[in-house]
This record gives structure tokens, sequence and C-alpha cells, in this order.
């Protein structure tokens, strides 16, 4: 039976201590020592959160000139998600989360911005875990972020993680099923070190995004970008043809190994814009959106 729902507060910092107890459970042998091992089939009720922070201009230009925005008075839409990430790891490393944070796959991401927050504001992030389900590939589940100034919601996320193991044939795939959209846009050729200096500004160390020998631990030819990070120069390249009030819906499929070559194809619809980022060589797709009110 899950226990009582609980509210945990964090400062919000995350760090090299938080990204070790992430990856502790997903290392052979180690993963079963107690205190480390991961059991369970329910999520816990907790929710994290961390006190105001203010949105701080230096950090904000940082992460914009790493994901393409331009410098304006307000915060790129999706930038809220770093307050929220180190929230993410809090969850997800407490000893009741029943599945290791290392290893669990992003497939997709909502965010719904009610308004632009202005640097200066001070916002409250609180995150839960919720609809743990059945998949054909595994277990798939959600993180939901939520975003407030003075008490009033000013940004919501939805981030869907899948668990690879033992899946259910009755049951639908994870992720979206948006087409890719034809290319539009320029080649954009991705350095080796995107990763190196997306989780400098992110705190999303994960190794699989930041040397070639880290990512082979675990399982991967070499680094990848960040997920995020490919949202976030998607929405930056439509960033002045967006509503102040807005919802982007994504789903990542094939990784982006580094150095990479990309393309962004755009398309206008009646609710807004579909769009996707695929390989300059392949056509493969790393990346499927689409905007709406």
């Amino acid at each position: 039976m899950p226990g009582a729902p609980t509210t945990r507060v964090v400062d919000g910092s995350g760090g090299t201590a938080t990204m070790l107890k992430a990856a502790l459970p997903a290392v052979p042998g180690v993963n079963r020592l107690p205190g480390v091992r991961r059991t369970g089939d329910t999520l816990p009720e907790i929710t994290v959160s961390r006190p105001p922070v203010a949105v701080d201009r230096g950090h904000v230009d940082r992460y914009a000139a790493v994901c393409g925005f331009p410098t304006k008075d307000v915060a790129p839409l999706p930038y809220l998600h770093l307050l929220a990430f180190p929230l993410h790891m809090a969850l997800m490393t407490d000893p009741a989360f029943p599945f290791p944070a290392i290893g669990t796959v992003h497939l997709e991401n909502t965010i719904i911005q009610h308004r632009p927050v202005a640097i200066g504001e001070s916002v409250e992030v609180a995150v839960t875990a919720r609809d743990l389900r059945a998949s054909t590939k595994g277990r798939a589940f959600d993180v939901v972020a939520s975003a407030t100034v003075d008490g009033g919601v000013v940004w919501e996320s939805t981030s869907t993680y899948l668990r690879v193991g033992k899946g259910d044939p009755e049951h639908g795939d994870p992720g979206t099923a948006f087409a890719p959209v034809e290319p539009t846009a320029p080649e954009w050729r991705l350095p080796a070190d995107l990763g190196r200096r997306y989780a400098a500004v992110s705190g999303d160390r994960n190794p699989i995004h930041l040397y070639p020998l880290t990512a082979k631990a675990f399982g991967f030819p070499r680094h990848i970008a960040h997920g995020m990070w490919s949202l976030a120069r998607c929405v930056a390249a439509l960033e002045n043809r967006l509503p102040d009030a807005v919802r982007v819906d994504v789903g990542f499929k094939k990784p982006l190994f580094l150095p990479g070559r990309v393309r962004l194809g755009v398309r206008e619809t009646e609710a807004g814009w579909d769009f996707s980022l695929t390989s300059a060589s392949s056509g493969a797709p790393h990346l499927l959106g689409r905007t709406g009110g």
C-alpha cells in the first residue's frame, strides 16, 4: 500500500551528490545493496518543492546563449524546466521511488506557459509523479511540474519517462505520433562539447551527455545531446511566432549523437506550428513537436 502523501522541500541545488545517487542504482552489483536497490511497483505520493527563487538575469542569459534565444526581459519558454529539474532528481532519487533515475528514458515533454515570467520575478516550483502505466516496452510514468508566482500558476510541464523492461502487448507504445516535417532551415552543426555546455547551465550532468567514454559506460557509442536542449533550440527558432500563452508538445525519438548535424522543419497549422528536428544525413527524426493555444 502506498504511504500517506508527503511534501519535501529541497534547496534546488542538485549537484554531484544527487547525480551520484541517481547513478548508483544503475551500477551492477551496487544496485543490490540495501538503501540503493530499487523495488516496488507504485509511485510514491511525494511532492517535492523548493523555496521561492528569483529568475536571475545572468543565468537566463547563459541559458539563452546555449539554446539560441534572444536576450529579453522575460525568461525563454522552456527556461523554468531548469528550476524544476533538481526537483525531478530529488523525487527520482528518493528511496521510495521504484526506478533508478539513470537509465530511465525521457520520452515526451509538454510545456504550458500561461504567461511569460519576467526577469527578477520570484517563482515557486513543485513536482510530483503520476500515472504509472504499462506499455509494450516497459512501464511509463509522468513527472508533473507547476510554477507559481504570488500563488497563481504561470507555467506547467509534464515529462513522460519510460523504464524499459518487460512490456505488455495489450498496451500501446508510449510516445507521440506526430509526423516529421520536411526540413525548412539550413543545417545546424552541433559541437562535441554541446552536452557539457548545456550541463553547465542546466545542472543535468547525466554521463550519457558529457563524453564518449562516460556515454559508453551506459551503452551508447558516444555522448548524446540533451532532449531538453533540442526542445529549447527548436522553440528558440519559433520564438518570435509564438503567443505569450502557449502549449508545446514534443516527443523525443532517436538519440542525437555529438558532434552532429541536424535540420529543422517547420509547418504552420490552424492551431500553431508543427516542427521536427531530423538528421541532416539520414533524415531520421530526433524530435517531433507541435505548438497550440
